[in-house]
């Protein structure tokens, strides 16, 4: 039996060759646990529960209306906006049709949801709200192929007539008057799915162009899920808040997959504003978060530090010193526990955790100890969207920050090839449940399949306990034009465990040294200017100040402290602007895109190499919204070689 999986009162796990699809494992859970919560979600203040019952209603009235709107098999439904429960019950309701599902990112722009409409040739989009609707009724004849779009929040609505705009009300009505009409149609059409059609198509990170869609068989995603349970076992008295985006592989593991095969709890927290306060009501039993977020927890604790007393500030240092030492040795301190972490965990809604992850990205060793210190029991995952999300993790009792876990199944076969004489090279995986291709046939590119095995475009290697240790990308790992080879990912992560530091770029490859630009976090920087008493009016106003630069300089030092000579950074400057995954800049799941950033910031790069002590900028940013905003500022270049001093203080930005 899969620990973690329950079917019925049987107490036994469903028998996948028969339960291989998202509706047929909904079907089962509402017969067997009708009245068991399934869906929670907060809406004006208020949770509102979703049973097994209630969801499996929904779900097929939401499926048999799109069937009157003549949505079948082959056919394929988008979805974009926050993560609520009408996203799930929708693609639910699409693969219950035998049509394909297609998440987008809320904060897509019109040329990205443009491109994917017409790459799948989707002929229904659910829409949560008027930024949604209005984003597709904008595309106008762009996206021709789309019939019919649902909406779920009437606030805005009434100014449109657009004859394929019907509510999520409406199509409900459609869906009753279908089952009426048709009482045995919907269990045909359950009957009918069949596991090895493909359910999910999954947008790619896209971190060098436009995302591919990676074609996932339901049947493979909960046989995945199943192997993944079997390490990290989940049950109906666990608590998830889903907070990061729906079109995310690992968001769809544990939301569809994992939800629908251990009858957890999944939460929706009302706006992305308030999801640590609403975190905090529920309190969960486990979470995954990207490392963006747990980086972002992290400055967010330290920064409330600058604030309080001097006595709650030397209560948290002797408690995060204590917690470190007691982590390096393999234990935990009480003392720091009772003097700091039992009220921070209480705080940030951690009090319930028996189980964290992170995935998606590396996060930083830094960030990594904060939290265990803290008794958050952290575990890092590895994967990528073809392998249906992670396929590496640690166990409970073999945490180590540089690594990756082990394999979690015994058909994960991971290997390493080409390895140099340190036993790094590119990281090669199969298992039986990875995806079947790319959809429109679309070459492989850097996930290059070969006999089942996929090329990840990953470095790595394998300790003496068998842990993988993930690098950087392969196409990343840079060498400066003295030999001396780094990875600019990790440093960039020990970077961004400053609550000062937002992003970070590093650069020197075939370069005599390491430079780095910084974006500053701003809320933080800026709380620092007010406590300080810096005048400022921008964003590019604050990052020009000299008192910021200072602040910055201190942070850098302190991490070349912890690296090999040959990988410290020498130069750095602060961006007038933050990258912005609006600007191509980041991926929607925020990894930096660094052909594009070497390309748009080429000349300030080069001037940052020369003998230049700063940068003039004029240029023009554009906003979300299609205002634009000229900057016109100094970049100051701060070089740490031993011998020099602090740049003068730059002109203001304009």
């Amino acid at each position: 039996m899969a620990a973690g999986i329950v079917d019925g009162t049987s107490n036994q796990s469903p028998d996948l060759s028969r339960f291989d699809t998202f509706p047929k494992l909904l079907a089962l859970n509402a017969r067997n646990h009708p009245d068991e919560v399934a869906l929670r979600v907060k809406d004006l203040g208020i949770w509102h529960s979703l049973t097994w019952s209630g969801y499996l209603a929904r779900v097929k009235a939401f499926a048999l209306g799109l069937r009157r709107y003549g949505i079948g098999r082959g056919d394929v439904v988008g979805l974009i906006g926050d993560n609520r429960p009408d996203w799930v019950c929708g693609e639910i309701a699409a693969h219950a049709l035998g049509a394909m599902s297609l998440g987008m990112y809320r904060d897509a722009l019109d040329d990205e949801v443009a491109y994917l409409i017409n790459h799948a040739n989707a002929k229904a989009v659910f829409a949560e709200d008027e930024e949604q609707v209005d984003k597709l009724l904008g595309l106008g004849e762009r996206v021709a192929s789309v019939r019919l779009i649902v909406y779920s929040d009437p606030r805005g609505m009434r100014k449109h007539d657009d004859p394929r705009l019907i509510s999520v009300t409406e199509l409900i009505h459609h869906g009753d008057a279908m089952a009426l009409e048709f009482p045995a149609l919907w269990d045909e059409l359950v009957a009918s799915g069949r596991g090895e059609d493909v359910a999910v198509l999954c947008t790619t990170s896209g971190t060098t162009a436009n995302p591919k869609l990676a074609m996932l068989p339901a049947g493979r995603v909960i046989r995945h899920c199943a192997s993944y349970l079997r390490v990290d076992a989940k049950g109906p008295r666990d608590e998830y808040v889903s907070v990061l985006p729906l079109p995310w592989i690992m968001e769809q593991v544990y939301v569809l997959g994992k939800a629908l095969l251990s009858r957890m709890t999944v939460n929706f927290v009302e706006e992305p504003e308030t999801m640590m306060n609403d975190f905090r009501e529920i309190g969960p039993t486990f979470v995954l978060f990207a490392p963006r977020v747990w980086e972002q927890i992290a400055a967010d604790v330290r920064a409330r530090i600058m604030d309080a007393s001097p006595l709650k500030r030397r209560l948290y240092e002797l408690g995060m010193r204590l917690g470190l030492e007691a982590l390096d040795k393999g234990k935990r301190s009480w003392l720091a526990d009772l003097l700091l972490f039992r009220a921070l965990r209480d705080r940030l809604g951690f009090s319930r955790l028996r189980s964290a992850a992170t995935g998606g990205a590396a996060l930083g060793p830094d960030t990594f100890r904060f939290f265990m210190a803290m008794g958050v029991p952290l575990r890092q995952l590895y994967g990528q969207t073809e392998t249906l999300g992670a396929y590496t993790i640690h166990t409970a009792d073999e945490v180590d920050f540089d690594t990756v876990g082990k394999p979690f199944d015994a058909g994960v076969e991971v290997r390493i090839d080409n390895p140099d004489h340190n036993g790094v090279g590119e990281i090669v995986t199969r298992h039986p449940n990875m995806f079947v291709g790319y959809f429109g046939g679309e070459a492989a590119g850097s996930a290059d399949l070969t006999d089942g095995w996929m090329r990840t475009g990953d470095a790595g290697y394998f300790d003496k306990r068998g842990h993988l240790v993930v690098i950087d990308r392969i196409k990343d790992i840079a060498t400066t034009s003295r030999g001396d080879r780094f990875s600019p990912q990790y440093i960039e992560n020990k970077l961004k465990f400053s609550p000062y530091v937002a992003e970070a770029v590093i650069l020197g490859d075939q370069r005599e040294h390491l430079a780095a630009m910084i974006c500053i976090r701003f809320p933080i920087v800026s709380k620092f200017a007010e406590k300080n008493r810096i005048s400022f009016t921008t964003y590019t106003d604050l990052a020009s100040r000299p008192e910021v630069y200072e602040l910055l300089k201190r942070e850098v030092e302190t991490v070349n402290k912890t690296l090999p000579e040959a990988q410290r950074i020498r130069k750095f400057l602060l961006l007038y602007k933050e990258l912005d995954a609006d600007d191509g800049e980041l991926t929607r799941t925020r990894k930096v895109r660094r052909g594009v950033v070497a390309e748009k910031y080429g000349t300030i790069i080069d001037a940052l190499y020369s003998d230049r002590s700063s940068i003039d900028v004029d240029t023009t940013i554009a906003f979300q919204d299609g205002t634009k905003q000229r900057i016109r500022t100094v970049l100051t270049v701060v070089d740490l070689a031993p011998g020099n001093t602090a740049p003068a203080s730059p002109k203001r930005a304009a």
